[in-house]
């Protein structure tokens, strides 16, 4: 009957975690409650000899998944001051008479919490390798491809605008010609130094080519989108990057009216402003409604 106590906490911490500013506070709550749900059952089994008193390791298994090793530890802790209290509330005698029924499972539960913190800490290096750019440290194709079925998922729900914008380093296989691709891999790290600085915290900036950015901006309309990217277009003009005097052109397009948010659609109405801004002589945006927008 403990158990199934545990096992609805935990249901009903994942079915409002949508729902929760700090879900992480519900989910680890539930977490505690489960560890202390086995501690009853443990006292009421038989305290330190119950064999079931290995079981409170069962619930470290789980906080890799979804905590830090900060919460790792946190729940390594609080387990083992649990496993102390069963053992000597719940029968002392059997921990002094034979000291193995303690040691034993306080070994298993610590190197189970060693073993989440490194799987946890690989799991995090590999899915960081699988989204970012490993010259730029930009989030890559596989990364926007996420973020955009999310906020097309959004919009469906929400009906908010989301802006698309598309630059491209102008000149960029000069550079590479001329002064070798260590030069042009030195514009592209500086180029995405830059470009990160003039963007908030859900401004997002991907490289999607080459010399290619794209950045997906929520809940902007055409004129917010366009006059982020002029900032963006005279924050690369205005100094050297990588050693080279760089210029950038940008298409911007928008999703707005009745039309939900669909990537594909925007980002081609981008693609195909970015083009246009070349054609007209590089160093400037291009809105979909075609505005040229420069520096005054």
């Amino acid at each position: 009957m403990p158990l199934a106590v545990a096992a609805l906490m935990f249901s009903l911490a994942d079915a409002r975690i949508a729902k929760l500013e700090r879900p992480e506070y519900a989910l680890f709550a539930a977490w505690i409650g489960s560890q202390l749900m086995i501690a009853i059952s443990v006292v009421l089994t038989g305290g330190a000899a119950a064999p079931m008193l290995s079981w409170l390791a069962i619930p470290l298994l789980t906080l890799g998944a979804r905590f830090s090793e900060r919460g790792i530890a946190a729940g390594l802790g609080f387990s083992l001051v649990i496993l102390l209290g069963v053992s000597f509330t719940g029968n002392a005698d059997a921990v002094f008479e034979n000291p193995p029924l303690l040691f034993a499972p306080l070994a298993l539960m610590t190197c189970v919490a060693i073993f989440q913190a490194v799987l946890m800490r690989s799991d995090v290096k590999y899915r960081a390798a699988a989204v970012i750019d490993a010259l730029t440290g930009m989030l890559n194709r596989q990364a926007l491809a996420q973020r955009a079925s999310e906020l097309e998922q959004q919009a469906d729900l929400t009906g908010q605008p989301v802006g698309v914008i598309v630059g491209d380093i102008d000149h960029f296989k000069h550079i590479n010609d001329a002064h070798g691709h260590a030069a042009g891999d030195a514009v592209l790290i500086d180029v995405a130094y830059t470009l990160r600085k003039q963007l908030r915290a859900f401004e997002l900036c991907y490289r999607i080519g080459g010399e290619e950015f794209l950045l997906l901006v929520p809940g902007g309309d055409l004129e917010r989108v366009a006059a982020l990217a002029e900032t963006l277009r005279a924050s690369i003009a205005a100094e050297p990057h990588g050693g080279q005097a760089v210029t950038m052109s940008f298409g911007v397009a928008v999703s707005e009216g009745d039309e939900p948010f669909r990537y594909a659609a925007v980002f081609a109405q981008a693609d195909s402003q970015l083009y246009s801004a070349k054609r007209a002589g590089r160093d400037r945006v291009h809105p979909a409604a075609w505005r040229p927008v420069v520096a005054a």
